[in-house]
């Protein structure tokens, strides 16, 4: 998949990219943005098998924590335009 091993929540800064999706890693999400084709073939066997394999990842993650019933939403905030 890649030489660093994409670890769920772990970071602000994780990219992995499958194709043409791009799964990014966050603290409190990993969001999966593009798309993907899993082509009846050898190529789209090996990244059905990666995306599998994240994604088992994913859950295995979720499933060892305490999760609150949904996440609440994002705090906003407002700054001043420096070049004002």
């Amino acid at each position: 998949m890649c030489a660093k091993k994409f670890v769920p929540y772990a970071n602000e800064s994780d990219v992995l990219n499958l194709g043409s999706l791009a799964i990014e890693n966050r603290l409190d999400r990993v969001s999966l943005s593009g798309d993907i084709d899993l082509t009846l073939d050898q190529a789209g066997l090996a990244l059905a098998k990666q995306l599998q394999k994240l994604l088992a990842d994913v859950v295995a993650e979720l499933e060892k924590r305490d999760l609150p019933k949904q996440l609440p939403p994002p705090e906003v905030t407002s700054v001043r335009n420096p070049f004002e």
